[in-house]
């Protein structure tokens, strides 16, 4: 395989472009995707004629308009690109199919915006990400907006946040002298994943309805022997990751690392950084495509954050970067950064943004699926803060005490062997227990949950940051002394946003009650999380920086509550069901054998039959304590009156998960007892270690 030759050679990509397009037409379209300008839409008809005659060659019937709805995934609706032309048919695609499409808008959520009889919605063409042929379907990545202009996906509001922070960036860097046309975010999310093999999956019902195990005895063996991290993969899980690199790679998906996770039959996918709407597609395809390799290997991909209790969960490490069109990392410290004005200025604005916008900062990244994860095994807690390193944490400390700064120097390590050579250290070393990382001249925001589309954070990201270069800007325009106006800025912001940096252990207790002193947030679930959202001050920040309006705003909020309460709701619907259908008949069952050798063996005589007594006892008494949890969680279920998200989704936080945990926990020990051929569903252990 000759990765170079192969590489891209499914993408319409700049050089695709440069080859098919008249010169003018392609300069036309690269100033539109380069530089932000105004896409022109005459050339749309030359456009739209290049790509479909590239995508017939590669064997495209179809395209369709590739867009992503407020339900987390992607959505398509394939055209073949026949047109009636006397009595036959020709292959076309015109400008107008290019630029346009439309959909059902009441079929999405829409927060309300949108009713059932009022349906009509528009995809429109995001020529910043390159369109793509994949199983004989030309790939158009669009926007999707409904006919009275709200946006209904995740694309517009992130090519709006890309805007306004271009905006402000330039604010900031002309004020320093720096010239340049246009400031870009950059991203490189890293996808972590399970692989089990199919056949265990598929006799799982509550992996298939919801993507997570609702039940489950602890595995004997799970991650303390801490030997699967880097460990030699399966051959099976090797044959899956070099398919899933090849297809990858021909979609022009940068897939780079590849490596086992920590808990067993965990693994990680990790990208070459890219812009950020292009990243975010990149990672949506790529999560579509493990699915699909996997099924081809006889394996089930599990995105899920936390589809097994007791081992590590799943993330999306979202490794967030500035820079602009000439080269310039806005985040990139130099030799010495405490004679760095400008970046200094840059710290502050980005501490400042976390610290004013923590609640939803937090609330960009809650799931159902990641209130399971935050602050479990492994990953970030839900209470916002920032680490900044050895480095950087001294620089700050001596600012905000107003003492000097005296730089350590360049660092280096060896091992203490001749042989070995001298390495340099990184100024500051790693913190994978803080949510949002200084790591060199980026930030690793940490807290993404592995299944979600990574735009709802960058949107929020891109937007608060944004919110602060414009207030920094404000400030400074104007001023005869900007280093020294700089100065009193970057020192006033340390010190007032000096409660969000923490550079210690995120995972301790002492944590939780240092932060709690400090004043910052700890919503621990969606519904707690979301709430905050629908504060004017949160809304405020989005308006501002024309990301959303204050309509859209809430209505995101709302669709957010409203898929939590319905995930939480199915996943309990499936625990009444497999308990009440499934695990206690097959308890029964298996008590009714014992009872009945027990009563074989005093049939026979004075023979001992002590530990069957007590294990019968013992489940009788589990079986009839999971009946009533069953029931009440049932019960409960039924009392929420579901038209209400907000009142809802804190139903299903604080009554229907404490009852779901009450029957899990009954369940989990009834399997611990119940002989193996009487459960009806693999074990913890058949599902991680199934895969050699």
């Amino acid at each position: 395989m000759n990765i170079p030759e192969i590489f891209g050679e499914n993408v319409f990509s700049d050089a695709v472009q440069k080859e098919t397009l008249p010169t003018e037409v392609y300069k036309a379209l690269r100033a539109t995707v380069e530089a932000g300008k105004t896409l022109d839409v005459s050339i749309a008809g030359t456009v739209a004629s290049a790509m479909k005659k590239w995508a017939v060659s590669k064997g495209a019937t179809h395209y369709t308009h590739w867009f992503q709805p407020l339900t987390g995934l992607t959505a398509e609706k394939h055209e073949s690109f026949i047109t009636k032309e006397g009595d036959g048919v020709i292959m076309r695609l015109t400008g107008k199919s290019l630029i346009v499409g439309e959909s059902d808008a009441s079929s999405f959520p829409s927060g309300g915006s949108r009713a059932t009889h009022m349906a009509r919605g528009y995809t429109a063409w995001d020529p910043t990400s390159p369109a793509f042929v994949r199983g004989g379907t030309l790939y158009i990545p669009t926007v999707f907006v409904s006919h009275t202009g709200e946006t209904l996906d995740n694309k517009a509001p992130l090519l709006r946040s890309m805007t306004a922070l271009d905006r402000q960036a330039k604010r900031l860097l002309r004020l320093f002298g720096i010239d340049c046309k246009k400031v870009s975010c950059a991203v490189g999310p890293e996808q972590e994943y399970f692989l089990i093999d199919e056949e265990q999956y598929l006799k799982r019902k509550d992996l298939r309805l919801t993507g997570r195990t609702l039940f489950g005895a602890a595995v004997s063996r799970g991650q303390e022997l801490e030997d699967n991290y880097f460990g030699a993969l399966k051959l099976r899980v090797a044959a899956f990751m070099r398919d899933l690199d090849e297809e990858l790679w021909r979609l022009g998906v940068m897939s780079k690392t590849k490596h086992n996770e920590v808990a067993p039959a965990q693994h990680e996918m990790a990208p070459i950084y890219s812009t950020v709407n292009v990243a975010v597609d990149a990672n949506m395809l790529t999560m579509e495509v493990m699915r699909c390799v996997a099924k081809k290997h006889r394996l089930a991909c599990i995105l899920h954050e936390k589809p097994f209790r007791g081992i590590n969960g799943s993330g999306k490490h979202n490794n967030w970067s500035l820079s602009t069109d000439t080269g310039f990392n806005l985040l990139d410290p130099g030799l010495s950064p405490e004679n760095n004005t400008f970046f200094k200025l840059v710290l502050a604005a980005v501490i400042k943004a976390v610290d004013d916008y923590q609640g939803i900062l937090r609330a960009s990244v809650a799931s159902a699926g990641n209130d399971l994860r935050l602050g479990a095994d492994e990953a970030p807690p839900a209470i916002m803060s920032v680490y900044l390193g050895d480095q950087l944490g001294a620089m700050v400390d001596c600012i905000v005490k107003g003492k000097s700064y005296v730089a350590t120097g360049t660092l280096e390590s060896s091992i203490g062997v001749p042989e070995s050579p001298i390495f340099p250290k990184d100024a500051t070393d790693r913190n994978r227990t803080s949510p949002f990382a200084f790591t060199g001249n980026k930030f690793e925001f940490r807290s993404l949950g592995s299944q979600m589309n990574a735009s709802e954070a960058n949107i929020c990201l891109n937007t608060i940051v944004a919110d602060a270069f414009g207030a920094f800007a404000d400030e400074l325009e104007g001023k005869a002394d900007i280093e020294k106006a700089a100065d009193a800025i970057i020192a006033r912001e340390f010190k007032q946003h000096y409660r969000i940096i923490y550079n210690l252990d995120g995972y301790g207790p002492e944590w939780v009650a240092e932060a709690k002193k400090r004043g910052l947030l700890n919503n621990k679930t969606t519904a707690d999380a979301v709430a905050v959202c629908y504060d004017e001050s949160n809304i405020g920040v989005y308006v501002r920086q024309k990301v959303f309006t204050r309509e859209e705003a809430i209505a995101r909020a709302d669709i957010r509550l409203e898929n939590y309460a319905k995930v939480i709701n199915i996943e309990a619907l499936t625990m009444i069901e497999m308990a009440r259908r499934e695990i206690i008949p097959a308890v029964s069952e298996f008590v009714g054998k014992l009872s009945g050798g027990v009563c074989a063996k005093k049939s026979l005589g004075d023979i001992p039959c002590k530990a069957e007594t007590k294990l019968i006892k013992t489940l009788s008494e589990l079986n009839d304590s999971a009946d009533e949890a069953a029931e009440k969680l049932a019960r409960d279920l039924k009392a929420i009156d579901k038209s209400d998200v907000r009142a809802a989704s804190v139903a299903m936080a604080h009554v229907i998960i404490p009852d779901m945990e009450a029957l899990r926990k009954i369940v989990d020990e009834m399997e611990t007892l119940t002989a193996s051929e009487y459960w009806k569903y693999p074990s913890y252990f058949d599902l991680l270690y199934s895969v050699r």
